[in-house]
């Protein structure tokens, strides 16, 4: 792989602000002397032909001391610092003014920690470059181990052509925070102009595989050994590039999707109230259950008998609807968090949980994961590991008011239902009691010395609604006069807000729609 950042130590420098000191030696021994910057401006040239040199390298970044820059910025407010940078330039522009084919000479002195008094690092090559005065961002580079969390790892300019990314700053030009494949490789970004799209490719191309996620609208970079991190799963980095506002840039575009309802949605000023009862058995939790109790197998001659399989319908818990949590402060819930296990189902917040998503009583949303937190907003999308993807998805304005967002689930657990009968859902309703994931005080924090408790409790009633299966579609009764109960499409877009339903006059449903109570989102499947 050729060389993209030259980087060296200079040492035994007596006055690291020297601008002669660090350039050349004193004397015409060059056989004798140690090489300083000059020396190794002129042993890696930027262009030869044959073994002279056509052009050199022009900008460069050093690195002092970190506390003889502190004392400069003490004493003389960084003085030293610029008039080394100015001198410097001065004397490159001196001695190589005919290989600069008109580039500007820049030079950049920053401190580092890792220096012993009387050393200077040098950087500079074909992946080294200053931003001009006033010369403004084209594109911003982040990078992520779970498409939750990014990091910014560095900007990139107009005229920078080459930005190596990689393990450490020493031989690239920035370091990947988590770069997760150790000093094997790099990642090369080239920037031909604003109308030319940017290419991004690894180095060495053997050691990795690279392609563009176009969904996510970012680049997955997987190592081809095998490795894996510490949970068992394959080493990757995954890399985003975004332009910066108004800047001219070409990039692959994600694929061309229906535009996202979006809304802008003052809360109402009068939060919901949770008002207190006396504990009643009502009241109580009702366990999880799989599937409703089936009587005792009867001791005849019947047992034996073969039945034929027939349909069944079930529901299956589709996403989780996201609530803005301002409704209820008057509760005392601060914090609800909802964690998603390696198999992308809903579980309590953890070490445990792969992905996360956590809204406070500000209504902002969280993604977390073991690389930390950083707010996101619907619509948006995740891949925490290869070949799933998990989905952010905007609520319609006329959801908005009590939702922030729907988090599809790629896996949704179902369970039957039997046709003919009326079922309850809610609190107290044992009926699909196992789809209500998030009937603990695990995924609720409460403040102001509020007790500890479901966190269903946050906009389902104890009895919702009732539901019937039936051959032309699903019959929906509104139990509760307060339950909030919503229609969407197989598509998760919004249908209606269902009014007055009753048994006897009920709301149908057709299969394979959903229905959103509390927090759950609801697919009733024929």
């Amino acid at each position: 792989m050729p060389v993209y950042v030259q980087h060296e130590t200079l040492a035994r420098i007596n006055d690291v602000f020297s601008p002669e000191a660090i350039w050349q030696a004193p004397g015409l021994a060059l056989f004798s002397r140690r090489p300083l910057l000059r020396d190794l401006l002129e042993r890696a040239p930027r262009e030869q032909r044959g073994r002279a040199a056509t052009r050199c390298f022009s900008h460069v970044t050093l690195a002092l001391p970190q506390e003889e820059v502190d004392d400069d910025r003490h004493l003389t407010r960084g003085a030293r610092v610029r008039d080394l940078a100015q001198g410097l330039a001065a004397l490159h522009q001196k001695d190589f003014g005919d290989l600069l084919d008109g580039d500007d000479v820049r030079y950049h002195v920053v401190g580092a920690e890792d220096l012993a008094p009387g050393e200077v690092e040098v950087r500079f090559g074909h992946a080294v470059y200053l931003p001009a005065p006033g010369e403004k961002v084209q594109y911003t580079v982040s990078v992520s181990r779970d498409s939750a969390v990014w990091k910014t790892v560095c900007p990139i300019y107009p005229n920078q052509r080459l930005t190596l990314i990689g393990n450490d700053e020493h031989n690239a030009t920035c370091a990947a925070p988590g770069w997760p494949f150790g000093a094997e490789g790099a990642v090369l970004l080239i920037n031909d102009g604003p109308d030319a799209p940017l290419e991004v490719q690894v180095r060495p191309k053997e050691a990795f595989e690279c392609s563009f996620d176009q969904p996510g609208g970012y680049w997955s970079i997987r190592s081809r050994r095998g490795g894996v991190d510490a949970a068992g799963a394959p080493l990757r980095l995954l890399l985003r590039v975004t332009p910066a506002p108004g800047a001219r840039a070409s990039i692959p575009a994600p694929a061309s999707a229906a535009a996202p309802i979006r809304a802008s949605v003052t809360p109402s000023a009068r939060p919901a109230v949770w008002k207190p009862r006396r504990a009643q058995e009502a009241d109580m939790t009702a366990l999880p259950l799989a599937r409703p109790a089936q009587a005792p197998a009867p001791t005849n001659a019947e047992a034996d008998a073969t039945y034929a399989p027939v349909a069944r319908q079930k529901v299956a818990l589709a996403a989780l609807a996201l609530p803005r949590l301002s409704r209820y402060r008057e509760t005392g819930a601060q914090a609800l968090e909802i964690g998603l296990n390696r198999a992308l189902l809903p579980s309590a917040p953890g070490v445990d949980s792969l992905l996360g998503f956590a809204v406070d009583d500000g209504d902002t949303v969280h993604a977390v994961t073991a690389e930390g937190r950083e707010p996101v907003a619907a619509p948006a999308s995740f891949s925490p590991v290869d070949g799933a993807r998990v989905d952010l998805l905007a609520v319609a304005p006329e959801m908005a008011e009590r939702y922030l967002a729907l988090l599809r689930l790629p896996n949704a657990p179902a369970l039957p239902v039997a046709p003919g009968a009326r079922f309850l859902f809610g609190r107290s309703a044992p009926m699909l009691a196992a789809l209500r994931v998030l009937d603990s005080p695990r995924f609720l924090r409460s403040g102001g010395g509020a007790a500890e408790t479901s966190a269903d409790r946050l906009g389902l009633s104890r009895n919702a609604f009732s539901f019937e299966a039936g051959p032309d579609g699903y019959r929906i009764a509104r139990a509760s006069a307060t339950q909030a109960l919503y229609h969407l499409d197989e598509q998760l877009r919004f249908v209606a807000a269902i009014g007055e339903a009753t048994p006897e006059q009920p709301y149908r449903l057709p299969p394979g729609h959903h229905l959103v109570a509390g927090h759950y989102v609801l697919r009733f499947d024929a």
